[in-house]
């Protein structure tokens, strides 16, 4: 029999309480329960996880074999299925094995499909080669779609919408896996040809382009200033979208042109300047007050850019991490990716090996769960505090206003 002492005031030992070994077995039995339960439930946690991770595979099998089917709601929908798993996750194993499989569906509904399915297909085409990353199977995607893309881009018969997301998706997989820098230069000259009907002539008129025309020019402008930021060697239209695609990209090859030339002089300097400045400035009652607003915020940094070399950077935090956008390339870049990815472009900085060397990131960190919770909680504290703040203002000025009604009433 095993004896404990219990101890009272002033130290001095009590009465000696008998422990006996039915006691202890019993206790031994259950620590040994406790951890037995916390070890099942961890089991069961990871079964649980397992589970859900065949049942996403199954449901991703399952919008691949829809691509094909006759109905296009059908298509569309398993179309926009793969597109959102892309946009929000890491899935490079599951993609590189039916990389094929998927490209040969995207070809089908870019050569098959309507409007609304084609701009879907290109989508997915860039999110296919951001999940694949540069490299030879994302290399062999690009030459099976490439083709595609220039046909219904230089078809003016084609669905504008799909003209629209072909010019895009064209730019952005010419980046990620384009493999010749001559191409490169060739897809840039299909852009151009595109944009520059937006240009004014020489005489000083506007040509006449409709919205949607303009939209496509814009695409591709954009495009073509994406592709510039890799290229090492290398007047305003009515449409504000297009004007400050074409204020970007003139900050952007001022920036590139420094980069090689620190001591580089341009000849009309001047006017250059006097046209960025009425940008900035501009007060044309025609145009709308946010369109105003937008194009002269712009054209500020543009205008910075041109005459100082000056950049507004911008921070982007992720998890534990940050990003500065410190240059007209990287916001480039940047916009370029986030335009198809959306509210996963966080998740990708953070996860994806591909994106992260673009951005020279590093390679992805490991965050334990608790500097995650940490994390979430420091938000929650933000929000409180915020919430009380914009509460505390709105009680002061509302008090102000009620006494100023008084003094005007008096």
């Amino acid at each position: 029999m095993i004896y404990s002492l219990s101890v009272f005031a002033g130290g001095q030992p009590g009465n000696v309480q008998p422990f006996s070994d039915e006691d202890s077995s019993i206790e031994t039995l259950s620590h040994c329960s406790s951890l037995s339960e916390r070890t099942s439930a961890a089991e069961e946690a990871g079964e649980t996880e397992e589970m859900a991770q065949e049942d996403f595979q199954y449901k991703l099998k399952v919008y691949i074999d829809s691509t094909v089917d006759k109905s296009a709601k059908t298509r569309q929908g398993a179309l926009d299925g793969l597109k959102t798993a892309m946009a929000t996750k890491i899935l490079y194993e599951f993609i590189s094995e039916r990389r094929m499989t998927i490209t040969d569906s995207i070809e089908r509904c870019l050569k098959k499909g309507k409007g609304v399915e084609q701009c879907a297909a290109a989508s997915l085409a860039c999110l296919l080669c951001i999940q694949l990353g540069s490299g030879i199977e994302s290399e062999e995607v690009f030459k099976t779609l490439k083709p595609v893309f220039k046909t219904i881009l230089n078809d003016g018969a084609a669905n504008i919408q799909a003209r629209q997301a072909c010019a895009t998706s064209l730019g952005l997989c010419t980046l990620v896996a384009e493999d010749d820098i001559m191409d490169v230069y060739a897809t840039m000259e299909c852009f151009e040809s595109l944009f520059t009907h937006s240009y004014v002539r020489e005489d000083g008129s506007r040509p006449s382009v409709n919205p949607q025309t303009t939209q496509l020019h814009t695409n591709a402008l954009l495009s073509w200033a994406l592709l510039l930021t890799i290229c090492t060697g290398y007047r305003s239209n009515d449409d504000v979208n297009m004007r400050i695609a074409a204020g970007e990209t003139i900050a952007l090859l001022f920036e590139l042109i420094r980069d090689v030339d620190p001591e580089f002089d341009y000849d009309d300097w001047e006017q250059l300047c006097e046209q960025l400045n009425a940008l900035a400035t501009d007060c044309n009652k025609h145009r709308a007050k946010t369109d105003k607003r937008k194009q002269r915020s712009v054209f500020r940094d543009v205008l910075k850019a041109v005459e100082e070399g000056d950049f507004q950077s911008e921070t982007i935090r992720f998890a534990t991490e940050r990003m500065v956008i410190d240059s007209w390339v990287k916001k480039r870049t940047y916009d370029a990716f986030r335009e198809f990815v959306g509210s996963g472009m966080n998740y990708h900085l953070q996860a994806n090996e591909f994106i992260r060397d673009v951005f020279e990131l590093g390679p992805p960190m490991l965050i334990d769960s608790a500097a995650l919770k940490a994390m979430k909680s420091s938000r929650l504290e933000r929000h409180l505090y915020n919430a009380a703040a914009f509460k505390a203002r709105t009680k002061a000025r509302n008090k102000f206003r009620d006494k100023r009604v008084d003094v005007g009433e008096f």
